[in-house]
């Protein structure tokens, strides 16, 4: 598989939390060519603040390889990781980020701020933007649309 059908995938998991409600975010952790961990947001099904696609991924990988060391994965992800999420891939080492989106509200890999490029941390992945935008994009302005609709009514 390559980046794009991995990010086909992560799309995948953010279709699932369209379905429940959930904002459509999605993600998988690759490792060595092989998806090891999926997750979509669940925050509001499952009542838990750490309900993000990537934290469900990450856990899923983690638990997967037996280690919370994820140095020779990548993460695919349909939006910008938030703080939270962003610190649990610097902690867990990942290699490499791909995501579709920015996120200029909370986005810590360039939409607000860039953990990436703070000093002091001791593993820094490498960050790549863009990869299926649209198709996030359009994913998740759905979702808002719905919402609003839904609100008028």
């Amino acid at each position: 598989m390559n980046a794009e059908e991995y990010m086909k995938e992560a799309l995948k998991e953010a279709e699932k939390a369209f379905r429940i409600g959930e904002i459509p975010i999605g993600a998988v952790v690759v490792h060595q060519g092989e998806i090891i961990g999926r997750g979509h947001n669940c925050r509001e099904q499952k009542q838990q603040v750490k309900g993000h696609a990537e934290m469900m991924a990450i856990e899923a990988a983690c638990r997967k390889l037996k280690t919370w060391k994820l140095d020779d994965c990548q993460l695919y992800v349909t939006l910008e990781p938030c703080p939270m999420c962003a610190g649990t891939i610097l902690q867990a080492r990942i290699s490499d980020v791909y995501y579709a989106t920015e996120d200029v509200k909370a986005g810590a890999f360039g939409g607000v701020f860039d953990l990436s490029v703070v000093q002091g941390f001791t593993h820094y992945p490498l960050i790549h933007s863009g990869l299926m935008k649209e198709k996030s994009e359009q994913l998740i302005n759905r979702f808002f649309q719905q919402m609003r609709d839904k609100k008028a009514q």
